[in-house]
């Protein structure tokens, strides 16, 4: 008999209280219904989290765990940053002779994470029925975390496209918290020139500001501070902001959707994971070549 893999699920960059809980309650949730399967998660990138992720590799290494299949809780790569996850995770895990590990890509825009998305959308135009009307007149701004590698910056725009595929909406937009330009300002800049520019007996047009990343957090507060800071210099736009994925449980769901791809996989020899959008099947790198790649996809 060999041991099933532990799933480790590893966030970036983060000492907000409130995003550790909200992955405590994605573990919960993925513990829940997958008994048979370790689970745990903590934070890369981050000093002094209140989850970190050399704990979570501890307490999985506590149950008897011999080998990790770590998913990361990214929409896009991340870029060149400080410590990747393969460095974190060969950290944590090399004070844990004969643990193994495998880092899989970020997630991307899958479309079961699409879908939270726009359910987030509806919540931020006021849930209930979702009305024709209120979307043709709506423009999202989505608001990625922003990198130095204009790739990662370049899923975001992918992310968008895909978002507006179909969905009635007037347009979505893209901007970056950080390191990459548009910034949030010159995103619901361009946001409100379409809007006026576009022709149509809707009403005055609205923006939805939708952050593409999971939890609340630092990240989230510097962008309701450019958001709101945007909104009283024009007192005449609609601005609403949309709250973020969350742990919501097509999250869980897509998470070991990756889980089971690679587990099969590497039973069959392949050595690849599912990519679980619309990408060509990305193979689940090895601590060694992420580290060689910056840690990237």
């Amino acid at each position: 008999m060999t041991t099933r893999p532990a799933l480790l699920i590893a966030g970036h960059g983060t000492r907000h209280e409130g995003a550790a809980g909200a992955l405590r309650a994605l573990v919960r949730t993925l513990a829940e219904r997958h008994p048979e399967v370790p689970v745990a998660g903590g934070f890369f990138g981050a000093a002094a989290s209140p989850l970190p992720l050399s704990g979570a590799v501890e307490e999985l290494a506590a149950r008897g765990a011999t080998r990790l299949i770590v998913v990361p809780l990214l929409m896009a790569p991340t870029g060149p940053i400080r410590e990747s996850l393969p460095e974190a995770v060969a950290r944590a895990v090399a004070a844990h002779p004969g643990l193994g590990s495998v880092c899989l890509p970020e997630l991307g825009p899958h479309p079961r994470l699409l879908e939270v998305l726009e359910r987030r959308l509806d919540e931020a135009l006021g849930g209930g029925a979702r009305r024709p009307a209120d979307r043709a007149r709506t423009t999202v701004l989505l608001v990625g975390r922003g990198a130095a590698d204009p790739y990662a910056n370049a899923e975001v725009v992918r992310a968008a496209r895909l978002l507006w595929e179909g969905r009635g909406f007037a347009g979505v937009e893209t901007a970056f918290v950080t390191l990459a330009a548009p910034d949030v300002p010159a995103g619901l800049d361009r946001c409100r020139a379409l809007a006026a520019a576009a022709p149509g007996t809707w009403g005055p047009g609205r923006i939805v500001v939708l952050p593409f990343f999971f939890f609340a957090g630092d990240l989230l507060e510097r962008l309701r501070m450019q958001t709101e800071g945007w909104a009283a210099a024009h007192p005449g736009a609609e601005v609403l902001a949309a709250e973020p994925i969350g742990a919501a449980p097509e999250l869980a769901a897509v998470i070991m959707e990756r889980y089971r791809a690679t587990v099969a996989d590497e039973a069959a020899g392949h050595g690849r994971a599912a990519a679980g959008d619309a990408r060509p099947a990305t193979g689940p790198l090895s601590d060694t070549a992420l580290s060689a790649t910056g840690g990237q996809a």
